[in-house]
Formats: structure tokens, sequence, C-alpha cells
């Protein structure tokens, strides 16, 4: 297959400095932040953060768990908003300085909500990569290097966590992990994995439904586990029937706001599917499976079915 010749001057190399400047910056910031940790220690006659480690230990001990789960993932609800505040803001400065007033409501083409459609497209007819870059809104590349970044990040944290020789400044997210996380991996590498993977393959307004399904949702799925659960999953003992309800329900109204309520319902019901099932049988975090199911789930239906999502939320701006 033979492309543009601008394309291979301009689209890709843009592309491909893009991908690796953050790879870059986070090399530096390793190397920086391991020099200043060693002359830290050396001053110290040897010293590490033992101490400190143990009085962060007694504290998350006496923590209730309920506080613990929301001090773990606030962090993912936070981001949820940020982002939706980033976009409603950008969509209001692009409708205020649009004078023409059919560009001043959101149009959006079919084909566009329809990411298996442009992937094959590139695949399969010559000279269409660049067009279909750009054919895409730039808040899909705002939503995928956001997560690419957070994805480095996070990656370059645990790998500075599992080893002495190395020092990142994220590492202090260490003493605040859960004692399976310590012999693992943290969940926050999943998350950003997961939603990494869900922004490459979803539309911006899928995304913001899977995102929020996998912050809020999975928020109140565990506090009201914890807080009012009384009937434990027979092959999870950890999860409870009440919080995995508490989930479904909150995910189908944040996510019939964004993709409507056929959309809302089929996501949520795969959202409670993999509650159900991860950790015990499936041995995966779900909060690396629950953006994957989410984004395939929606690409299949809407590639083999061809059937659109209607956006409520859109409605009202």
């Amino acid at each position: 297959m033979v492309q543009d010749e601008d394309l291979h001057q301009e689209t890709l190399p843009l592309f491909t400095f893009t991908l690796l400047i953050p790879i870059l910056l986070i090399g530096i910031t390793i190397f920086v932040s391991t020099l200043i940790v060693g002359f830290f220690r050396l001053n110290k006659n040897n010293k590490d953060f033992t101490e400190l480690e143990s009085r962060m230990e007694k504290k998350l001990k006496d923590m209730s768990k309920v506080r613990f789960d929301i001090i773990r993932k606030i962090n993912h609800v936070i981001i949820f908003i940020g982002l939706f505040v980033v976009w409603y803001s950008s969509y209001n400065i692009v409708k205020d300085n649009t004078q023409n007033e059919e560009r001043n409501n959101i149009t959006i083409d079919p084909k566009i909500t329809n990411m298996l459609y442009l992937y094959f497209r590139i695949l399969t007819k010559p000279n269409s990569i660049e067009n279909v870059m750009f054919s895409l809104e730039w808040f899909y590349y705002v939503l995928f290097f956001f997560f690419y970044i957070l994805t480095l990040i996070m990656l370059a944290n645990e790998f500075s966590r599992k080893t002495k020789y190395i020092s990142f400044p994220l590492n202090l997210v260490g003493l605040i992990i859960s004692k399976e996380e310590k012999k693992t991996y943290c969940t926050y590498l999943y998350f950003g994995i997961g939603q990494m993977f869900a922004a490459f393959l979803c539309p911006p307004m899928v995304f913001f439904a899977i995102l929020g399904m996998s912050s809020i949702g999975d928020l109140m799925t565990s506090q009201i586990g914890i807080r009012y659960g009384k009937r434990h999953i027979l092959w999870n003992s950890k999860k409870t029937y009440e919080g995995t309800a508490a989930g479904t329900i909150t995910s189908f109204l944040i996510s019939v706001l964004f993709i409507g309520p056929l959309y809302g319902m089929i996501l949520a019901l795969t959202f409670m599917v993999i509650d159900l099932l991860t950790n015990k049988p499936i041995n995966l975090s779900d909060n690396l499976l629950i953006p994957i199911g989410c984004a395939l789930t929606y690409i299949f239906i809407r590639y083999i079915f061809d059937i659109d999502y209607f956006s409520i939320i859109l409605q009202f701006f």
C-alpha cells in the first residue's frame, strides 16, 4: 500500500515525535530523581524511607475501609471530572466563536463514531491515513495522549518502586497502596492501560461513558459493598451483590447521558458481568477489564450492527 508522500514527510513524523517526547521527558525525570535521592541517602548515612513507610502503614492500618477505599479511588473520579470540564470549556469556546448557526450545534458524522470502519479504511484504501487522522475530532487525541502519558508515568513509577537503584517523584504514592498491590502492581497502572485502550478505540462521548463507569461506577460498587453489602458473591467473598448492583445502576445513569439508553444499558450490563468475574474466577483487575471490555463491546456492536449512539448530554449545550 502506497500512502501520500506528504504523509511520510509531515504527518507521521509529527505523531512519532509526539509519542517519543513523553518517553524522553520521563527518562530525564528518572535520571534526575535518582541522582537527588542518591545524594540524600549519602548525606543521611544511607538511610532510606523505611521509617516513613512504617508510619504510613500504621496510619493505613488504623484507617477505616471506607475511607481507605475513597482515598485510593477518588483520583479516578477527579480525572473524569477534570477531562469533562476541559471538553465542556473547549466546546463552549468554539461555539461562542462560531458565527455560522449550523456549526453552533455539534454534528457528528456517523462514520467517525465507527472506529473499526476508520481503521479498516486505513488498511484497505491507499492514501487514506492522513484523511482518517484529521477526520477525528481533536479531543480524541487529547484523551488518548492524556492516558498514554499517564500510563508511561505509572509504568515508570511501578518499575522504580520495585527496584532500589532508580527513583521517581511519585514513588511516595506507593506508601498508600494495599498489601496485595505491593506484591504485584498497583491498580492505577491497570487503570491507565485500560483507559488508553478505550480512548484509542472509542470516540470521545463513548469514552466519557466508559471513564465514568470505571471511576464513579467502580467507586459506588466498593462503597455500597463495604457499607451495606450483606450477600457475598459465591465465588468471590470480597465482593457483594449489593455493591455490584449499585455500580451497575450508577454506570447506566452515567453512560445514558453520553451515549443514550440503548448503549447505556449494554455497557452497564458489560460492567456488571466484568465486575462479577474479575479477581475470581478471572484473576485480572477490573480497572483493566472494564474499559477494555466496554470498548470492545461498543466497537463490535457499532461495526457489526451499524447502530450509532445518541448523546443526550450534547442536547443541553
